[in-house]
């Protein structure tokens, strides 16, 4: 057995079968079946049973998973390791992430982490809830995880970094007709630019991402509250929903990370109030990481103890 199978046997996992994870090695599928052959043999298991022209991982294949993506990693460890010993300090980050904090905080870290090693990749790999994140993490597929919650995940195995917490904002048309009224404080003069109650939300037209996120949450709170508000949108890719606010279908519950982009390309964006955080932490293991993942890691600690407070309506650039 050699690390060249089971990074075979982790592609096939990876890209659901013998024929795209031959396209994405680049060489014959026959090759790769032989390779994966003499790795069964060798164990004495079969590792996929054969579905027609399909393949499905047998109990003993998924078992294998996690301690092959660590036998690999480690041996990527030992090669950035001495690339680093010649002052190349190349290496790479698996790193999986949520669509939020994929903006802010992973934006500012990725270009930190960037300038401080201009030769390591960063491979970013997408999930759309806190759970697949911990999971991805678990089973080693990547070595850090950035997620944003109303509250910690279930990580007593792993290691939690808290990064910074981001208040829930409402994005809005441009042009907006009916618009919900802004707060007047109590006794004042007028109205709190860029705030909104949650109350006044009722009426609206909303788009929203599918349930597991706070966003959606505080949506669901919204259509039960016996409101005429109407879910005008449902999507799974989050990244979707600026562009229907722009387009003027309706409004977005979503974390202040979005606020920058959102106000540069003319959306609307207030605070609502009474407020609500999604606490964004970092995930990952708590021993055996690459160095490319310590470093990584450092970089975003170092963000998490200096980053300025964030505005009230805002996320805080570090």
């Amino acid at each position: 057995m050699d690390a060249r199978q089971l990074s075979y046997f982790l592609a096939i996992v990876d890209h659901g079968g013998f024929g795209r994870a031959a396209e994405h090695l680049h060489i014959a599928q026959p090759s790769l079946s032989q390779a994966i052959g003499g790795l069964e043999r060798e164990l004495g298991v079969d590792l996929f049973h054969r579905v027609g022209r399909g393949v499905v991982l047998t109990d003993t294949g998924t078992r294998l998973i996690e301690p092959a993506r660590q036998v690999v990693r480690d041996l990527e460890a030992v090669r950035d390791t001495a690339r680093s010993a010649r002052g190349l300090r190349r290496g790479r980050v698996d790193l999986v992430s949520t669509p939020s904090p994929g903006i802010e905080p992973l934006t500012t870290l990725m270009a930190s982490f960037a300038r401080e090693y201009p030769l390591m990749t960063v491979n970013v790999a997408g999930a759309f809830t806190p759970e697949e994140v911990v999971q991805h993490v678990r089973s080693g597929a990547a070595e850090i995880g950035l997620l944003g919650s109303a509250g910690h995940p279930r990580t007593a195995d792993l290691r939690v970094l808290p990064v910074e917490e981001q208040p829930l904002v409402l994005l809005s048309p441009p042009e907006e007709e009916g618009a919900p009224p802004e707060r007047t404080v109590s006794g004042g003069t007028g109205p709190v630019p860029d705030r909104i109650d949650r109350a006044d939300l009722g009426g609206l037209r909303l788009i929203a991402s599918q349930r597991g996120s706070l966003m959606r949450q505080i949506v669901d709170d919204i259509l039960a509250g016996g409101t005429d508000a109407h879910l005008a949108a449902e999507v799974d890719h989050r990244t979707s929903i600026l562009p229907l606010v722009l387009s003027g279908l309706g409004h977005a519950v979503m974390p202040s990370s979005w606020k920058p982009i959102a106000t540069r390309m003319g959306a609307r964006v207030r605070l609502i109030e009474p407020v609500s955080r999604l606490r964004v932490v970092i995930v990952s293991r708590a021993s055996r990481m690459t160095p490319a993942a310590q470093a990584f890691l450092g970089v975003a600690e170092h963000y998490a103890r200096t980053r300025p407070e964030a505005e009230p309506g805002g996320s805080a650039q570090a």
